[in-house]
Formats: structure tokens, C-alpha cells, sequence
């Protein structure tokens, strides 16, 4: 019993750690975060900072890891009963409510990203935690186009990639001006550069071949 009363508090501390470290980066950025402010922010000491991470790299690392998981769940979530290009949409929408709500983090995102792009091993790392945000909407995308019932177009992580870097590019964008991109162009446009919009040639799937195949090329 003391043993589980001991992992729940390392567990408790770790999530509480991670809650401080969200409010710490978002008002400091990156660089000027430290762990020492995430202690103070979380109320506990250096020491039990540096018992659950050994870097503000770490900690950045892991808060970015349960960021990811999050947005893949919800990305699950609202397109759960659409298909095609409706849910391209409903994913744009999705993705441009959460930025302009917490506009912090694309700002915060971009700078980490700069930090890693000079630092091979800390890069290394962040590309292996992309990746599976690569993935994970990539699966999504797969499961929109079986549920129309098309093939893609394009590889499914070609496109992922681009509603990613349309995303990060917007968000630079309009931090220069808040105008920048509306999203009832981007929600026109974008679809349509997947090969899904109403103009486009999107290939039904054939009676003789199955999704699975249509998609592996992308796996």
C-alpha cells in the first residue's frame, strides 16, 4: 500500500509539474523558462523538478508529448462521423479555434523548434515526437477517404505534412497580422490542394482493390 501511495504521489508531482511547466513556457518562452521558475510555479522544490526531468529539454519534451496526445484524441473526436472533405474542414477548424485560443503555443512551438534545429541530438528528438504527429493525422486523413470512399491522391503523409506546415505558417503569419490567411479561405483552399475539394478529381475506390491497399504505400 505504500509502495501505490508513493508511485500515485511521483505521478501527482509529474502532473502538476507538467501543469506549471505549460503556464511557465507560455508566458516566458522557451528560452527564458527555467526549472527553477517551474518549481516556484508548481510550489515544490529544484530537487523534485530534477527527480521526474533532467533538462528544461526533457521537461519541454514531455510537456509536447501529452500536447500531442491530446490533439490526436481530439482530432479523432470531431471527425469521428465525417468523411472527405468535410472533415478536412472540421479538422482546419478545429486547429484554427485552438490557435487563436491559446496563441502562445504556435509562438511557443516555432521557437523550440529554432532551438532544436542547432542542436543535432536535441533535434533528433523532436523529429521522433513529430513523427508521430506526422502519423497520427495521416491516419486520420486515411480514415476520412475510406469513409468517402476514395483513394488518395496524394501519400497520406504528404498531405499530414502540409496542413501541418500551412498551420505553422499561418500562425507566423499572423503574428505580423492578426488578419493574415482567413480561415474561410484556408477551409476553400486547403481541401482542395489535398485533392479533396467538390472541384476535384479524387478517385473512388475500386471494387477490386481494398483500402488497405490504396493506403499502404503510405506506411
Amino acid at each position: 500500500m505504500a509502495r501505490l501511495r508513493r508511485v500515485e504521489q511521483v505521478e501527482r508531482n509529474r502532473e502538476l509539474l507538467l501543469a506549471a511547466a505549460r503556464r511557465v513556457f507560455l508566458q516566458r518562452g522557451y528560452s527564458g523558462a527555467s526549472l527553477e521558475a517551474v518549481a516556484e510555479e508548481a510550489g515544490f522544490s529544484k530537487g523534485v523538478v530534477y527527480s521526474q526531468f533532467g533538462s528544461k529539454a526533457d521537461l519541454f519534451l514531455a510537456l509536447l508529448e501529452v500536447r500531442i496526445s491530446e490533439r490526436a484524441a481530439q482530432n479523432r473526436r470531431v471527425t469521428a462521423r465525417l468523411a472527405g472533405a468535410e472533415g478536412v474542414r472540421a479538422l482546419l477548424r478545429t486547429g484554427s479555434r485552438d490557435a487563436r485560443a491559446e496563441p502562445g503555443w504556435a509562438a511557443l512551438l516555432v521557437e523550440f523548434r529554432a532551438v532544436a534545429g542547432r542542436d543535432q541530438q536535441l533535434n533528433g528528438r523532436y523529429a521522433r515526437a513529430h513523427e508521430r504527429t506526422v502519423n497520427e493525422l495521416a491516419s486520420v486523413l486515411g480514415r476520412l477517404h475510406e469513409r468517402a470512399g476514395l483513394e488518395p491522391l496524394r501519400p497520406l503523409r504528404s498531405m499530414a505534412e502540409l496542413i501541418l506546415a500551412v498551420g505553422t505558417g499561418v500562425a507566423l503569419e499572423r503574428a505580423a497580422n492578426p488578419a493574415a490567411l482567413p480561415d474561410e479561405e484556408l477551409l476553400e483552399w486547403l481541401p482542395r490542394a489535398l485533392g479533396l475539394g467538390e472541384a476535384s478529381h479524387a478517385r473512388p475506390v475500386k471494387a477490386t482493390s481494398s483500402v488497405a491497399t490504396a493506403l499502404k504505400g503510405d506506411r
